[in-house]
């Protein structure tokens, strides 16, 4: 008897499933960073040159040839769908509607730590869009919302 009840025991542990968890995740940090003629973003690995660097690009229009978005984001958990990051600008009006652009950057999931996704808007489409006013920027799963960061302006 004791023997039918060990393996009736047995049978319901290995019968029950455990509930599936989806994946998590965030995004960490969004830097902006304005991109030179030169390509860069900076001149040298320095963070203060790179400050420096933004702020003479900031003041100068001339010398810009596109911005770049640097986005630290992190998942947990089994990934089961394609992850995505979708950045979205909205710019200035310049006499007509303000303009707005959708960018996505398949990524690609794996490690415990952190990863860093570097996505720019350059060239025509940089120079067609004008001043970027607002952005926000979001990690997908799929068609589900994992992380967001967004703008004062948003």
């Amino acid at each position: 008897m004791r023997f039918l009840w060990l393996w009736f025991l047995l049978a319901c542990a290995f019968s029950a499933a455990s509930p599936a968890h989806a994946a998590s995740g965030r995004v960490i940090k969004v830097l902006p960073q304005f991109l030179g003629t030169n390509g860069l973003a900076s001149l040298s690995p320095s963070l203060y040159d790179r400050d420096a660097y933004q702020v003479i690009l900031r003041e100068n229009p001339s010398q810009r040839s596109g911005m770049r978005f640097a986005v630290q984001w992190k998942t947990k958990g089994p990934v089961w769908e394609p992850l995505n990051l979708r950045i979205e600008l909205r710019g200035t009006a310049a006499g007509r509607a303000p303009k707005q652009i959708v960018i996505d950057k398949h990524l690609e999931p794996g490690g415990w730590f952190s990863h860093w996704a570097n996505v720019a808007l350059t060239g025509d489409d940089y120079n067609d869009f004008g001043e970027v006013t607002a952005w926000r920027v979001q990690l997908w799963e799929g068609k589900q919302v994992l992380g967001e960061r967004h703008s004062f302006l948003w």
